[in-house]
């Protein structure tokens, strides 16, 4: 019994043993398992509109910059989050690239391009002195760095230590690249023995740089749409070697623009994912937008682009990672994503700091400079929705000088309008000294003034198109102050004229809004073939915004920015009283009723 017993338990092992041993398919032989490809990383980071911020400064406030949502900015902030990747990644591969809007948008940046210009004083930009601190890898040229002229964009970009890039910004005469288009990086993946991998990078800046600052460019550079340009340059960055290809484009994905349909999209980021073939991912920017990750299919390849925006200001950093591999010499993508990273968790870099420091008190000094007494304080607060003195303080200094240069001329004799908008909902006049800086919050922009004639009925279509600013309050509904505004709709592209009366009666339809509009002071309606001269921004009459009628031939151009001519106004008044500019001539209403 034990002897059998035994044998028999030892045939049942031997079965189990051939049975674990055996194919899972009679006469199949055993299935070796694939040796996995080795993995590599590489991370990309991407800044984007810094529009002139280095310190975590607000000159407008003369403080530290802070928001409603304690957010910071400014290019020393990300030098910090930059810093601490790399030293994160202990010299893997690690680039840096911006999208473009750099070098306007503060008074440090306006101050070395109009106080202390560097074509005129050969001083390094201080962008420039910033950026080459971080060590960028490649920046894209945004709309606004041509706002001061290609002479002083040439200056800044022969001050870099790294490429500017412009794919789209070409030579009028030639036909040829005016700036650089792409660069290809061959960027070693990890220590001295690693594999390399050439990283192509596609700079594209907007075209609508053909509008708002078509005295700068005209008949010197055109701008062809970014989704033909992508679709010329990638292939020809993968035929020179190009493993990875990276699209740095000052353009939002919303998909429309800001101007008519004369000019290519100003927002097409996911349209250039979808229908170019061979980009691996887009950082973007002009939009202002915090896009921490959203992917793109490409119908043709079904590759999943990735794309990413990094707000504003440098209140935002984008990190993509990529994890690549080589397969029968030729290196894909395993894997990416990306993130956001806030600049407020870090504190500031000394080193870039330090490399600005000189210019950034000096701007400060410049922006303190008192020009004028107020008698009393002046806010912008409620200049959306209601007739406000210091919002009359810009149209009335517009029609004076535009009134002024045309005396004696064929148009003296017109009733001179003028248009202005709400830029800021925070800017105040305080009573008593008036600075620099009070003024340059009220005028954030570095606009000049123009003029242009149009007729009754052009002035109404006008003012139809910007009354879409306001969300529909029928009677008997709570207009609500806070959200009054359709959210499609920026305060800078609600516009008022001056010069004459009407109403805007938010109970009506978009299009059916303005029930009154009289000459001024008077209840004599405008008829629809009177004649005006308009005072306007140059972005506004060049197209931005859209808005009807006025691109027109300019009858007073001399290329005055606005912002110093409000300057020059009040030095030479010495005093700000609204009794010298202040006309009510608009209101909101419901029926007829004021709504305020």
């Amino acid at each position: 019994m034990t002897s059998s017993s035994g044998a028999s338990r030892r045939q049942v092992l031997a079965v189990a043993a051939a049975a674990a041993s055996a194919p899972l398919i009679a006469g199949a032989p055993a299935e070796a398992k694939p040796k996995q490809p080795k993995t590599w990383d590489l991370t990309i980071l991407g800044t984007s509109d810094t529009h002139g911020n280095v310190y975590n400064w607000d000159y407008y406030k003369d403080a530290e910059y802070d928001d409603k949502d304690h957010n910071d900015v400014g290019v020393a902030k990300l030098a910090t989050l930059v810093n601490q990747i790399r030293a994160e990644r202990k010299g893997k591969a690690t680039l840096v690239l911006d999208s473009g809007d750099t070098i306007q948008g503060t008074p440090l940046a306006t101050y070395y391009a109009k106080q202390e210009p560097i074509t005129a004083t050969g001083e390094t930009h201080p962008m420039a002195n910033a950026m080459n601190i971080l060590r960028y890898d490649a920046v894209t040229l945004g709309n606004h760095e041509f706002n001061y002229g290609l002479p002083l964009l040439a200056k800044w970009i022969e001050q870099l230590g790294f490429p500017a890039l412009a794919a789209n910004a070409v030579n009028e005469a030639t036909g040829k690249p005016a700036y650089t288009p792409y660069v290809i990086k061959k960027v070693r993946l990890g220590g001295w023995d690693s594999p390399t991998i050439n990283v192509g990078i596609l700079g594209l800046t907007n075209p609508g740089v053909a509008i708002w600052d078509k005295g700068n460019v005209e008949g010197k550079l055109v701008f062809p749409g970014m989704v033909e340009t992508a679709a010329k340059w990638v292939p020809i960055m993968r035929d020179r070697g190009a493993d990875l290809v990276i699209i740095s484009a000052h353009g939002g994905d919303s998909g429309t623009s800001s101007y008519g349909p004369e000019l290519p999209n100003e927002n097409p980021v996911a349209l250039i994912a979808q229908q170019v073939p061979g980009i691996d991912a887009i950082l973007f920017g002009h939009a202002h937008n915090a896009v921490e990750q959203r992917f793109v299919t490409n119908p043709t390849t079904g590759v999943e682009v990735l794309t990413t925006e990094p707000s504003k200001w440098g209140q935002r950093l984008s990190r993509m990672d990529f994890t690549v591999s080589k397969v029968k010499g030729r290196w894909r993508v395993v894997e990416k994503k990306s993130a956001l990273l806030n600049t407020n968790t870090v504190v500031e870099d000394p080193a870039v700091l330090a490399a600005v420091r000189g210019q950034h008190v000096k701007t400060v000094d410049y922006v303190n400079t008192v020009v004028a007494q107020s008698e009393v304080e002046l806010s912008a607060v409620e200049s959306r929705y209601k007739d406000t003195p210091i919002l009359d303080f810009i149209n009335h200094v517009q029609a004076e000088v535009v009134g002024k240069a045309l005396a004696g001329t064929a148009y003296a004799s017109l009733p001179v309008l003028s248009i202005a908008a709400p830029f800021s909902r925070t800017a105040v006049f305080p009573q008593g000294d008036v600075r620099i800086r009070d003024v340059a919050g009220l005028y954030v922009f570095d606009n000049t003034l123009e003029a242009v004639v149009l007729t009754g009925a052009e002035v109404k279509a006008y003012l139809e198109y910007s009354a879409k600013y306001f969300k529909t309050f029928p009677v008997g509904t709570t207009v609500d102050v806070a959200n009054i505004n359709d959210l499609n709709v920026p305060d800078y592209n609600y516009d008022v004229i001056s010069g004459v009366d009407y109403d805007i009666d938010i109970s009506k339809p978009v299009g059916q809004r303005i029930t009154r509009l009289v000459l001024a002071g008077t209840e004599t309606p405008v008829p629809a073939d009177a004649q005006f001269v308009v005072a306007v921004n140059n972005y506004r009459r060049s197209g931005g915004g859209n808005f009807p009628g006025i691109v027109k031939t300019q009858v007073y151009n001399q290329q005055q920015e606005i912002r110093q001519l409000l300057i020059d106004w009040a030095q030479a008044k010495g005093v700000i009283r609204p009794a010298d500019f202040y006309v009510p001539n608009w209101k909101l209403v419901r029926e007829g009723v004021a709504v305020f």
